[in-house]
């Protein structure tokens, strides 16, 4: 009996390593295109164009930086996206949590049909929706405004059905009920209970808001036409306006728009996992 015990811990030893092999490759693929445009930054064109290409960073880092903020107002363009996608991450939250909780703890007429309506345009691409939302968007006189962005971006169909899915599971039914025996509102119950308990939902969701609108490039380069409003997705596209594609500058702009994202992730990294780990999306 103890030695099928040792075999047994054995064995899930070596099963542990062979997970964890594969976990760690698996990084270092995902990991690989980011470095190598980082070494892509901090080298010039000629030394880019070498057979077989450099695989170590370079010193022209700084170099290259330059030629981006003498081409483009790179940092105007950060602070710009900054904005919108904090705007727009903030009303999601908001939003879709409230729906989320509707749609999970209250019972009203339709609330299954409206949910799986809701579901539906999640099966419908963006960009059918791209024309009928301009024309919206002229009428309202938004075109060349940051409204144009923020207010069709506070709401989507998966922020809503992720919220519904993790408070369903995660907020209990009996937590509700004790709230509204000591006379708390609706609004109140949403705000005082059930919004301390989803703070990884929130983490989560706000993860992929933030990096979706941060990287969004077709709606605002269709409503935004100054170009001191550009945000930085559609600023970069300057860098490859020029005759002679310099491929250092244009990686040096990239990967510096992409730091803020790693920053966002690292600043939320342990309430995203925690929110995996829980299992709380559930069919």
């Amino acid at each position: 009996m103890a030695q099928e015990t040792v075999e047994n811990k054995k064995r899930f030893q070596f099963d542990k390593f062979i997970v964890y092999i594969f976990l760690g490759v698996g990084a270092l693929i995902s990991l690989f295109p980011f470095y190598y445009m980082f070494v892509m930054a901090t080298r010039l064109n000629r030394e880019i164009n070498q057979v077989p290409p450099p695989f170590t960073p370079g010193s022209h880092l700084v170099e290259n930086f330059q030629k981006v903020l003498g081409s483009i107002d790179f940092f105007g363009a950060m602070w710009n996206s900054f904005v919108v996608a904090t705007s727009v991450t903030i009303g999601t939250l908001f939003l879709c949590s409230l729906a989320g909780y509707a749609f999970a703890k209250l019972d009203f007429k339709g609330k299954n049909i409206l949910f799986g309506l809701i579901l539906i345009t999640m099966m419908v691409p963006p960009q059918l929706g791209l024309i009928p939302q301009y024309y919206i968007i002229t009428a309202l006189g938004w075109l060349n405004d940051y409204r144009a962005i923020i207010v069709p971006g506070l709401i989507n169909a998966f922020g809503i059905f992720w919220m519904r899915q993790y408070i369903k599971e995660g907020v209990p039914f009996e937590i509700i009920e004790a709230a509204r025996i000591d006379g708390c509102s609706n609004f109140r119950i949403y705000w005082n209970v059930v919004v301390p308990m989803i703070l990884p939902a929130f983490a989560t969701l706000g993860i992929i808001v933030y990096m979706q609108v941060w990287n969004d490039f077709l709606w605002p380069l269709v409503v935004l036409r100054d170009p001191s409003m550009h945000t930085l997705q559609v600023a970069l596209r300057a860098l490859n306006d020029a005759r002679q594609m310099d491929y250092g500058m244009i990686m040096s702009g990239t990967f510096w728009a992409t730091v803020p994202l790693i920053v966002v992730f690292l600043l939320f990294n342990r309430l995203f996992i925690q929110s995996l780990s829980e299992g709380a999306v559930k069919s």
